[in-house]
């Protein structure tokens, strides 16, 4: 399962979800607004920077809006 750490507001993440949404890709989606989630973000990424997303399955830790669709579009 995927995990994607997102910040409501923010246009990079909405691109992934958008993206992941349209796709049929079932995700986690973990927002960042909530205190233990950004800890989490924190301490997998190195910075507080999102969209953030793990794929747990594959090892797999990457930021980057573009570089996630482009990951996306190879597992699915």
């Amino acid at each position: 399962m995927l995990d994607l750490f997102i910040l409501e507001s923010c246009p990079y993440c909405r691109k992934v979800t958008d993206f992941l949404d349209d796709a049929g890709v079932k995700y986690n989606k973990i927002d960042i607004t909530d205190k233990a989630s950004e800890e989490a973000l924190i301490q997998m990424g190195g910075k507080r920077q999102v969209p953030f997303l793990v794929d747990k399955d594959r090892n797999i830790q990457m930021y980057e809006s573009n570089d996630i669709i482009e990951y996306i579009k190879t597992i699915i």
